[in-house]
């Protein structure tokens, strides 16, 4: 039997934004339910608005949920030993302009409880690993965009992490960035890695995923194998706008 890695069933999120005389609600989620197995790239599409933000965070055990439940390896986000087996890449990870790469992550990796020992054992191969090794003498100050996201996955990756959440891993990077990060993404799960992508990039999408959930208005619309966008013909970019074309109405 597959193990699963993350399970949502029936998640509810309400926010509360303030009013003249009270707070009122504005819901985020209403009943989403979805898994994620061992070693998949799960990917997950919507409009701005939709709830992407808002699983990620119930995801990282940032926010809780006002209803249903949500499992990670067969716990609660908030236990100490599932946080220790999640690494999280933000959509703009950021790094003290004057620190070194190797700094930077033994700075991070300290906040995250790591001892220093333990953190620069890890530090070459990790740096190797996102291909930033010959740029261990430079400030972070002089990395363009793409070094700074590969370096955000180096800090998500310290811990050696089972399950890796990744919040717009492409956005604003040029070209050949953007295939770097792919290149990387399907590397870390040929490693066994369950990854799980929160991306505007259908294209991206479409390149890495097994699946992807399209979220509407705070609910799933639906979950696409990938088979349905490689031997139908039809594009997931097809396939997501025909999906969301009643919230743009």
């Amino acid at each position: 039997m597959t193990e699963k890695v993350l399970d949502f069933d029936s998640a509810v999120k309400v926010y509360k934004k303030p009013g003249f005389f009270k707070s009122r609600p504005s819901p985020a989620l209403n009943g989403v339910s979805f898994s994620i197995e061992k070693a998949e790239i799960v990917g997950l599409l919507g409009l701005n608005g939709a709830g992407k933000t808002t699983i990620i965070k119930l995801v990282c055990g940032l926010i809780k949920a006002n209803g249903g439940n949500i499992k990670i390896f067969g716990k609660s986000p908030d236990d100490l030993e599932v946080k220790g087996r999640i690494g999280y890449l933000p959509e703009l990870p950021y790094f003290y302009p004057y620190l070194s790469p190797a700094d930077a992550l033994l700075y991070y990796g300290r906040l995250s409880g790591l001892s220093p020992e333990t953190v620069k054992t890890a530090i070459p191969s990790i740096l190797r690993k996102v291909g930033l090794e010959k740029h261990t003498n430079r400030r972070c100050a002089e990395f363009s965009k793409g070094m700074l996201q590969r370096l955000g996955i180096a800090q998500a990756l310290l811990h050696n992490p089972e399950f890796l959440v990744m919040d717009e891993p492409v956005s604003g990077l040029d070209p050949i960035a953007i295939k770097d990060i792919r290149d990387l993404i399907i590397s870390l799960n040929s490693e066994g890695k369950t990854i799980f992508l929160s991306s505007h990039s259908i294209s991206e999408l479409e390149k890495v995923c097994g699946r992807v959930i399209i979220l509407s208005g705070g609910r799933i619309h639906s979950v696409v194998q990938r088979e349905k966008w490689s031997d139908s013909g039809k594009s997931l970019e097809e396939i997501f706008v025909a999906a969301v074309t009643p919230d743009l109405n």
